[in-house]
């Protein structure tokens, strides 16, 4: 029996979804490692208590809102990209663990309030104001549990007849050999990510307070080069987790994932190298290429993880290319909105 629903059609080749997805997709994650990593470097520096320290982290703090507001947009995209190429698999995917999904927008309701909290009474809550900022910082953990639960289920459409064993919405893929080295290396490049976010928020805030500054280069720096070093070793062992022979398109059985993988380990290396000279803006571009390359790289390995139950390929195409005018004119009216309200939301935090 066959538990994979038929694919819908699109209305143009599927490329063009593809193209935006690996576009778009990047700028949510580096606003969603911002988020988490930021977060979890605040709290750290709060708790160092020095006078610096607590200046780091309250910067971090009055940032985090708007950077949350940030990521959840730009996350929608991407997302409904991935659903017109893989509907039928990750709307299954998202049924057959429902029970566990529907918690997500209420848990990230509750983090979004915390960090406002964090944020407008960071001074007035003290260490009650750390204590609402760790239950975001779970909350949002949990969330990117939830998605890597979600994104890996839906390469494995093998297990969806396993709906019969657990028929209450609460099936999760946890105990595959696959997940927890790839959530790991999510959660551990968020924090690597989340440095250099400290790093480049205190440099925006030099001339202001060069004190606060320097401690926040620092301990971002550091934070970047030594978690980096740690997701190498998590990153291999996400490699050698991957099932099967898929994990050899990156070991020479195909040329192009073979030639992104070594891009990566260039661009890494490079990066730590910077990183390691106190170099930030060059750091920070050889990261956000990092993170391009690696999503062409997650997009070559969904294909093969797929290989014999579908590929994007061969979904029908209606030809109607309207509704793709439509979505460019918004997107680009709506990338000029997100520019606008980060250029008030700055002159408002100065004069503040």
């Amino acid at each position: 029996m066959n538990f994979i629903p038929v694919p819908d059609p699109i209305p143009v080749q599927w490329w063009w979804f593809q193209a935006f997805l690996l576009l778009l997709f990047p700028i949510h994650l580096l606003a969603m490692n911002a988020m988490v990593g930021g977060l979890g470097l605040s709290i750290f520096e709060w708790f160092r208590g020095g006078p610096a320290n607590r200046r780091v982290a309250h910067t971090v703090a009055v940032s985090l809102p708007v950077v949350v507001a940030f990521a959840v947009n730009m996350g929608v995209a991407p997302l409904l990209f991935l659903q017109v190429l893989y509907g039928h698999l990750i709307y299954t995917s998202t049924i057959l663990m429902g029970a566990f999904w529907i918690l997500v927008i209420p848990m990230l309701i509750a983090a979004y309030y915390g960090l406002y909290l964090y944020d407008f009474r960071f001074k007035q809550l003290g260490g009650l104001g750390v204590i609402i900022a760790i239950g975001a910082l779970a909350l949002l953990v949990v969330i990117g549990y939830m998605f890597s639960n979600n994104m890996t289920f839906m390469t494995l459409p093998h297990l969806f007849s396993e709906y019969f064993d657990h028929m209450g919405g609460d099936m999760l893929v946890s105990w595959h050999a696959m997940f927890l080295p790839r959530f790991l290396h999510m959660m551990a490049g968020s924090v690597a990510i989340g440095g250099l976010f400290v790093a480049v928020l205190g440099e925006l805030k030099r001339k202001v307070d060069p004190e606060m500054a320097d401690q926040a280069k620092s301990v971002g720096m550091k934070t970047f080069f030594w978690v980096t070093l740690l997701n190498i070793a998590i990153g291999t062992w996400f490699l050698l987790r991957i099932p099967g022979d898929s994990k050899m398109i990156f070991l020479g059985a195909k040329i192009w994932p073979t030639l992104l993988f070594g891009v990566a380990i260039l661009l890494v290396i490079s990066a730590l190298l910077a990183s390691r000279r106190q170099r930030l803006w060059p750091t920070v571009v050889l990261s956000v290429l990092v993170i391009y390359v690696m999503t062409f790289m997650r997009a070559y390995l969904r294909g093969e993880l797929l290989q014999g139950y579908f590929y994007p390929s061969t979904l029908k195409v209606t030809c109607q290319y309207s509704p793709l005018v439509f979505f460019l004119a918004v997107l680009l009216f709506g990338m000029g909105c997100i520019v606008w309200m980060v250029r008030i939301t700055r002159k408002a935090r100065v004069k503040a």
